[in-house]
């Protein structure tokens, strides 16, 4: 039997995402294996765990622009040093855990495990292969220390493998796969049941609106963006999801009251039925976060960026804008302008579509483990 070994870090929703994908596509397609999903820094020590990840929230949420520059800086200089002297003396912890294990193949989706697994096979305390997913649109260094030791890296794009060579990292270690996709995304669904279900009317254009999740991030933007959609002359219908992000349902329940739009606006919190409603959607409205775009390119989703992350989410933001299948919503932008332009157009709408599909990797999680497990 094939041990395997996933780990994720609960940095954000996208390494768990990415993480599942891969241990549910293995289960349901290979047989004499053994799969194991594990939050590597929830195992080695909880504390700092619970700290570091409440600090990236609370960073995210309150003082973006700081997150932005600890981003930045922890690439090379004494925030990295620090960042990579940390990992080294977690890996002890981890090396107890995979002693037991014995894993054939150990994968991340997170940077940190990557790092701590192959600083263990430097010392010659792991003997398994080791496959880093990244998970945004765009390389961190963090992802690449002891990379002489990764045996696999699955990359977004093209262009993330040739950045990656650039930094000296052997062609043949990199597959631009695309970051890895549920199943769901993957599926037929019967659109008129969906929009019946839903309430939604099949002679309007729907448009999909992330309020920015738990993190609510530029939330007077969110809403005055929100305020523009729901006033447009476009004949639209919006699905609105609040995530647990309780006082956005509130502030767009309080909006769309106010101005009498319940007739178009569906609100929703948390929901398990993205995939449906992307297949159902003719434009996102949405942070960048690579899990998000993903499932977006996959869907053949043109995409309205609003209020990336400094860092990897506007990195990923300027990837889309430059390939054309996303625009970039800034604070000074005239919305309504851009939704005139948007929706005026029809044909600038379509070829946002095909592009979008076009730049989709929608097999991207079979091409991983194909790769790995043949």
């Amino acid at each position: 039997m094939k041990k395997i070994v996933v780990f994720y870090a609960a940095y954000g929703g996208g390494h768990l995402s990415a993480a599942r994908s891969i241990k549910e596509y293995i289960e349901t397609n290979y047989t004499d294996v053994d799969v194991k999903l594990i939050d590597c820094m929830e195992y080695v020590n909880k504390v700092i765990n619970k700290v570091t990840t409440t600090a990236y929230s609370e960073m995210a949420k309150k003082a973006p622009k700081t997150w932005g520059k600890v981003y930045w800086k922890s690439q090379k200089g004494p925030l990295a040093h620090i960042s990579t002297t940390s990992n080294k003396v977690l890996s002890l912890k981890l090396n107890r855990l995979l002693k037991e294990l014995e894993p054939d193949l150990v994968i991340s989706t997170h940077p940190f495990s990557s790092q701590m697994c192959a600083y263990l096979k430097k010392l010659g305390k792991l003997d398994a292969k080791i496959a880093t997913i990244m998970t945004d649109y765009a390389p961190h260094e963090q992802w690449i220390v002891y990379n002489e030791y990764v045996d696999y890296y699955f990359v977004s794009h093209d262009g993330m493998k040739k950045q990656l060579i650039e930094k000296g990292i052997p062609s043949k270690k990199i597959f631009a796969t695309g970051i890895p996709l549920s199943n769901k995304f993957l599926l037929k669904y019967n659109k008129s049941e969906i929009l019946e279900s839903f309430g939604l009317s099949p002679k309007k254009k729907t448009v999909l609106f992330f309020g920015g999740g738990e993190f609510g991030l530029g939330k007077s933007q969110t809403l005055n963006i929100f305020k523009s959609f729901i006033e447009s002359d476009y004949n639209i219908q919006i699905v609105a999801i609040s995530g647990k992000n309780v006082k956005m349902k509130e502030d767009f329940e309080n909006l769309v009251t106010e101005l009498h739009k319940q007739n178009i606006v569906k609100i929703l919190e948390y929901t398990d039925k993205v995939a449906e409603l992307m297949s159902i959607s003719d434009l996102v409205v949405t942070k960048p976060g690579g899990l998000t775009t993903t499932e977006s390119l996959a869907s053949g989703l043109p995409i309205v960026v609003i209020n990336p992350i400094p860092g990897q989410e506007e990195e990923n933001a300027a990837y889309l804008e430059n390939n054309k299948v996303a625009i970039w919503l800034k604070p000074d932008d005239n919305v309504e302008a851009v939704l005139k332009d948007l929706f005026s157009n029809p044909i600038k709408m379509r070829e946002m579509k095909i592009r979008a599909r076009i730049l989709a990797k929608r097999n991207s999680t079979k091409d991983i483990c194909n790769t790995l497990l043949g």
